[in-house]
């Protein structure tokens, strides 16, 4: 069940609009120059026509700018995996026999919507949640601020050789990631506000989050 009344749909647009302006801005502090800061690829990211995009002058330091462009990163990488889930379940692209034989649920039981994410079994959930921690925690460590875990896919990222290419490809997926971020927010909140899924929207011509369902408003 989708909240419809006005004063929810209010409070689901703040709240997404905060969340997803969190990346990119923060309390009132002094602001030093990107120079000043010399920080280690403080460019990467840095792109026209904005820049290097600190307007409330909440990045003072280079430790504080290491960890959070790691949070920027980690979240970009996160929400570009949760929009291309958006784009294969909206398609009915689901693995064959049961998610949970003992409650006799399939996977194509599962809604395609963000309401699926309700129907998932309580030890389906903590599964997964045990699985992230894992990443998290051991095999693609978050102390690792850099990012990097060493995957090399022959010339597509041998940054050794041709470190011009890891610029470009790290500029690439910041940008790609805050387009994701920004991308699965509208997904969800548009989700929540119609009651349609991304495909049930497109199949009915009706992108506003306003109106009846029909039509493009």
């Amino acid at each position: 069940c989708f909240p419809h009344s006005q004063s929810d749909m209010k409070l689901l647009l703040l709240s997404s609009l905060l969340a997803t302006a969190a990346a990119f801005m923060s309390p009132m502090a002094s602001k030093p120059s990107m120079k000043a800061l010399q920080a280690e690829d403080m460019s990467v990211g840095a792109m026209e026509p904005l820049g290097f995009f600190d307007p409330l002058g909440y990045i003072d330091s280079p430790e504080k700018f290491e960890r959070y462009r790691a949070v920027e990163r980690k979240h970009g990488r996160i929400a570009m995996m949760a929009f291309a889930g958006v784009i294969v379940h909206n398609n009915k692209w689901t693995f064959d026999g049961y998610i949970s034989p003992s409650n006799n649920l399939k996977f194509s039981d599962i809604n395609e919507g963000i309401g699926g994410l309700f129907q998932v079994p309580k030890a389906g959930l903590a599964q997964i949640l045990v699985v992230c921690a894992l990443v998290e925690l051991a095999w693609w460590p978050a102390s690792q601020l850099d990012g990097d875990y060493g995957i090399r896919l022959g010339k597509w990222n041998n940054w050794d050789r041709e470190p011009e290419k890891k610029v470009r490809q790290q500029n690439a997926e910041l940008n790609n990631g805050r387009a994701a971020m920004m991308g699965i927010t509208g997904n969800i909140v548009a989700q929540v506000v119609t009651g349609q899924t991304f495909a049930e929207q497109a199949a009915a011509g009706h992108f506003s989050p306003f109106g009846d369902g029909q039509g493009f408003f």
